[in-house]
């Protein structure tokens, strides 16, 4: 399994909105909002790289007043 922690920066105001849309993508499996640098962070798990990153890409990074994103790969092996 492929997993993925997605930092996202968003408009101020908006963090509920996007939660609500993250919780609905298939592969996000954790939606939590944060204090801090980044507003959310989203765990993304996907048995495919490409179909994970493909989530990331198009699917998060896409979403309205979503503003940056960082990306932090796990490591299988080390859970």
């Amino acid at each position: 399994m492929e997993t993925a922690y997605v930092l996202i920066n968003c408009d101020l105001g908006s963090e509920e909105e996007i939660i609500d849309s993250l919780k609905h993508m298939e592969s996000v499996k954790e939606v939590h909002g944060t204090f801090g640098a980044y507003d959310i962070i989203a765990k993304i798990e996907n048995q495919d790289k490409d179909k994970l990153r493909e989530t990331i890409i198009w699917n998060v990074r896409k979403l309205l007043h979503v503003r940056s994103t960082l990306t932090l790969m796990g490591i299988e092996g080390q859970n």
